[in-house]
């Protein structure tokens, strides 16, 4: 299945997801593309086959673990458990922090967040806040944010493209200007604001803050190098994170590649972030250009890639074996070539 993307303003958004041939007008900007949601209100469209104009959640509720895996359905239930973005700052984001599970259900919400950045494009004066540069106790960093200063105890990272970033929940964090990147997460909107350099919002006002939320939410602990180092080989595939919520890889291919998922019990979803691809699954093909999403159920058991040129993927799926704990789902009741061309 594809989808439709939805489109997100943003005061810092910039235009250069046009640029991957997307329309979003009358927008003035595109700050986030959502390739794929099954968040409350944003729930993602399928674009193509019999299933067209049906959101992924009500596919969810119609064919269970058939779609998402058996035990991914016991766990999340019908909502979709990840949201994958493209994000285009233009300015820096605020630093922000994100709970992890315990504590975002301690205050009344389904999860936390834990999440990956994948950089496409990034300026020679782009930033990425990573954690902090050494330890900081609660108090230390009180100090600091109330005197102004919370940038001096930061983890600065320069960030290339191709280079990826583990965020995990409780880590300070922050994009900086110029950035485009593709963003992997748990289905989760809870940001605790820290930080935003005193700027006003579109109404003059500054922004809300969430300094005592986030005191709780916090890791104090220092990140020595927060890019995951990885050596790609073509047409393989080569990890880029992995975690209860969710394992990426990347594939950068120029030929055919054939993937066999016959003992996983997840569905997997395909990000093209440059070039064009094609998956085939299930006797369907669905072409692919950057930005674009395609998610292939879990009772397939095997998927073929293929590429115009040279293309890259990101491949992502939930791995029951990488997670413990209790269900929290509610209740269980209920010729490639041709079409290559027209992308």
């Amino acid at each position: 299945m594809k989808f439709l993307p939805l489109f997100k303003q943003k005061v810092w958004g910039g235009n250069r997801i046009k640029d991957l041939g997307f329309d979003y007008d009358p927008l003035p900007n595109c700050g986030e593309l959502w390739a794929l949601s099954g968040v409350e209100g944003n729930e993602s469209v399928v674009e193509n086959g019999f299933l067209a104009e049906n959101h992924i959640n009500e596919l969810i509720e119609i064919y269970m673990g058939e779609l998402i895996g058996e035990k991914n359905f016991d766990r999340f239930g019908t909502e979709f458990p990840l949201l994958v973005k493209l994000i285009d700052a233009t300015d820096r984001l605020s630093i922000q922090v994100h709970p992890d599970d315990a504590l975002a259900q301690r205050r009344g919400m389904e999860n936390g967040k834990t999440e990956m950045w994948y950089i496409l494009a990034a300026g020679e004066e782009s930033e990425i806040v990573d954690g902090f540069e050494q330890q900081v106790t609660p108090e230390e960093y009180k100090q600091f944010l109330a005197a102004g200063r919370v940038e001096s105890l930061l983890h600065i990272e320069r960030p290339y493209p191709g280079d990826t970033f583990f965020i995990p929940a409780g880590r300070v964090h922050a994009i900086g200007k110029d950035i485009l990147l593709a963003e992997i997460q748990q289905s989760s909107d809870c940001t605790y604001r820290i930080y935003d350099y005193n700027r006003p919002d579109a109404d003059g006002q500054l922004r809300q803050l969430h300094t005592e939320e986030a005191l709780d939410a916090i890791d104090f602990s220092p990140t020595a190098d927060g890019k995951t180092h990885y050596t790609y080989r073509p047409n393989a595939t080569t990890p880029l994170a992995q975690c209860p919520y969710f394992t990426t890889n990347l594939l950068a291919i120029d030929k055919p590649l054939r993937k066999d998922f016959s003992s996983l019990d997840s569905f997997v979803l395909y990000l093209c972030v440059e070039g064009i691809a094609a998956v085939n699954s299930m006797n369907t093909v669905v072409p692919l250009h950057a930005g674009e999403c395609v998610l292939v159920p879990a009772v397939a058991d095997s998927v073929e890639l293929f590429a115009k040129g040279q293309a890259r993927l990101l491949e992502v799926y939930i791995d029951p074996d990488q997670w413990k704990g209790e269900s929290r789902n509610h209740s269980h009741d209920n010729d490639w070539l041709a079409e290559l061309k027209s992308v």
